[in-house]
């Protein structure tokens, strides 16, 4: 199956009204349009052209959970699930950084922000004319939050942030960046607060987009802060309570992330069998094995269970029942289900080994789904303790 054909199986989801389904009409039209003809340029040239987020906030892509009255699409987080589905369905993987904007910055803003900065950039955010970022990775504490050396101390009228973040999306294109820094360093955890930082101001400093495996054409650096002075109505809520507001979003992340790795087992199989088919071995189609139709079948039994549960996840969302183990379980649950993708790739044979072939791509693209948002070890963490 090539990249940008898609079968009818979303369509047949209970989950999306035919309002959902226009709205996914209108993702594919932009892909195809605006992104799939020069993805692999920027997968070479290791990030999206920034006119991109503003083409993608002129049909309404950017921020659709977020209200009107604030610039967003008004919808429901089935509208982000659209996004989240047909991006990963067609590799689009540069574009995963618009999740990161619309998803997750912009609820930070949204529920958490003073009035007057939620007035003033979630527009912005959502005509693509500002591109948000989130900085919670350090080289030296990544799923083990608490453990943040960057700091932000008082300074006159607001605070002066130190320190460095690494693995950050969008950071190489960030307008503004949602930094997590320590504001009382001996309280752990209950000693965090959340500043959403002009990347102009002087001591703020970007490196170039890091050499990734996967996600190529999505922008990904490490931020460095020295002195970096911060006014106080730029802090994002209380102080010292960033650490529960980031628990309190960390659900929705990963049952994005859930949802991106079920399409993207679905998509994977689509296109193996798709190639099975066609491809003749010993005088027979492929898909004539019994080994490979067997192990076809064990795949496709493993994509349906997934897509059920991340789908019931979903609608647990919807509804504001989703709890923080559940979607831990969706996450774990979806990222482990694509190692089959391994064995996908395998019945490419040496075709699976080139890039030319989507099945090569989405096995490194599809593979930090395991780690970030929290590594599958921090998720039976989390379930652990609900036993």
């Amino acid at each position: 199956m090539e990249l940008g054909t898609r079968s009818v199986h979303c369509a047949r989801r209970g989950l999306f009204s035919a309002e959902h389904q226009l709205f996914r009409d209108t993702v594919r039209r932009f892909l195809e349009r605006d992104v799939l003809p020069f993805h692999a340029a920027w997968e070479r040239d290791g990030l999206i052209p920034r006119e991109t987020w503003r083409k993608a906030g002129a049909v309404g892509i950017l921020l659709p959970m977020t209200p009107v009255e604030y610039g967003g699409g008004g919808g429901d987080f089935l509208h982000t699930a659209i996004v989240v589905e047909e991006i990963a369905a067609v590799l689009a993987t540069g574009l995963t950084g618009f999740s990161t904007h619309s998803d997750i910055v912009s609820p930070y803003l949204l529920h958490f922000g003073s009035e007057a900065l939620k007035q003033e950039w979630l527009p912005r955010m959502a005509s693509g004319d500002c591109v948000g970022s989130i900085a919670m990775t350090e080289p030296s504490a990544g799923s083990d939050l608490k453990a943040i050396r960057t700091t932000a101390k008082r300074s006159g009228q607001g605070w002066r942030i130190d320190g460095q973040k690494t693995f950050i999306t969008n950071g190489y294109h960030a307008d503004r960046v949602l930094v997590v820094a320590k504001t009382d360093p001996q309280a752990g955890a209950k000693g965090m607060s959340l500043f959403w930082v002009d990347a102009n101001t002087p001591g703020f400093a970007k490196g170039q987009p890091l050499d990734k495996i996967g996600h190529r054409a999505q922008d990904t650096v490490e931020l460095f802060f020295d002195g970096v002075l911060v006014p106080d109505s730029d802090r994002v809520g209380e102080e010292n309570k960033a650490f529960s507001y980031l628990m309190h979003e960390l659900a929705q992340e990963r049952l994005m992330i859930a949802l991106r790795c079920a399409i993207s087992l679905e998509a994977s199989l689509e296109w193996t069998i798709a190639y099975t088919s066609e491809r003749n071995t010993f005088g027979k189609p492929l898909i004539k094995n019994q080994h490979i139709s067997f192990r076809l079948a064990e795949i496709k039994t493993l994509a349906a269970a997934t897509r059920a549960f991340v789908d019931q996840c979903a609608e647990d969302h919807v509804r504001g029942e989703l709890t923080a183990d559940r979607a831990a379980m969706a996450k774990l649950w979806a990222s482990d289900a694509t190692r089959a993708i391994d064995d996908l790739l395998q019945m490419f044979g040496g075709n699976g080994f080139m890039r030319e072939y989507p099945i090569a791509r989405m096995l490194t693209d599809i593979r930090g789904n395991r780690i970030y948002g929290g590594s599958s070890e921090i998720m039976k963490e989390i379930i652990s303790r609900t036993l």
